[in-house]
């Protein structure tokens, strides 16, 4: 059972049931009926996807299909954070599907007829409010037709749905094409990861990568508490500012 807060849902109803915690358990299922993925499909229906195109929450009769997709789409993923994504099990045992018990991670299919052309992966931590866009991958045969761009007005699209308060995701920088859309799209370059993660950039060669880490912030300004001076290194403080031009520090 996922658990947000001291309570799980299971715990917070019984505890109605029986008359105890009342308050807290109130408060725990209001919070995690707005982060379920229950509803999410209407928010997949507000995207706009070239004609023809279409997404899809994905079933668990489509995993196998899948992984062999993202095996011959995304063989530099054979090592590295999304080689899971190469297991079976990992969907059967992280990934959310329609009617079954909530777990973290959402799995969307960009479909054209029955042909499988994309996917975007997202995962969801419940304790900070904030949604990681993990995964997005479009078949060979269907790129160039912008179905990339859509991934991050998806991922802020559902962080909204299920009330996230930050979304962030990596781009790689082996081309251009993620920066730009995460960039197109309001998201800010908040740091670039110096080996961060693992790629197979030739057959049998493995080298950590460099990646550009993207974020948007989902609440009003009101909601961040900007840190003090004082307690900024001067490279630190520098980088801050470097950063957010427009935000301002604490100076007492």
């Amino acid at each position: 059972m996922v658990r947000c807060g001291e309570w799980s849902v299971a715990q917070a109803q019984n505890a109605l049931r029986r008359g105890i915690g009342s308050a807290d358990a109130r408060r725990t299922i209001e919070q995690r009926s707005q982060q379920d993925w229950v509803g999410v499909d209407r928010t997949l229906a507000d995207i706009r996807l070239p004609r023809g195109y279409r997404f899809d929450l994905l079933a668990r009769d489509e995993i196998p299909t899948l992984v062999e997709a993202i095996k011959a789409w995304f063989p530099e993923i054979e090592v590295g954070t999304a080689s899971c994504y190469l297991r079976e099990d990992f969907f059967r045992r992280e990934v959310f599907f329609s009617g079954a018990r909530e777990k973290d991670v959402l799995v969307v299919l960009i479909k054209k007829g029955d042909d499988l052309a994309g996917l975007f992966s997202c995962q969801r931590d419940c304790h900070a409010l904030s949604l990681y866009a993990r995964l997005g991958a479009i078949a060979p045969k269907h790129r160039g037709k912008r179905l990339g761009h859509v991934f991050p007005l998806l991922a802020e699209a559902i962080g909204r749905r299920i009330g996230m308060g930050m979304i962030y995701g990596m781009a790689t920088l082996k081309v251009p094409h993620v920066q730009r859309s995460f960039e197109t799209l309001g998201w800010e370059l908040i740091g670039i990861t110096p080996g961060y993660d693992r790629e197979m950039v030739s057959p049998g060669v493995i080298k950590r990568v460099f990646e550009a880490v993207y974020a948007k912030v989902l609440v009003t300004e009101r909601n961040l508490l900007p840190p003090r001076t004082r307690n900024l290194t001067k490279r630190t403080r520098a980088f801050f500012e470097l950063l957010f031009p427009g935000r301002r520090l604490q100076r007492a």
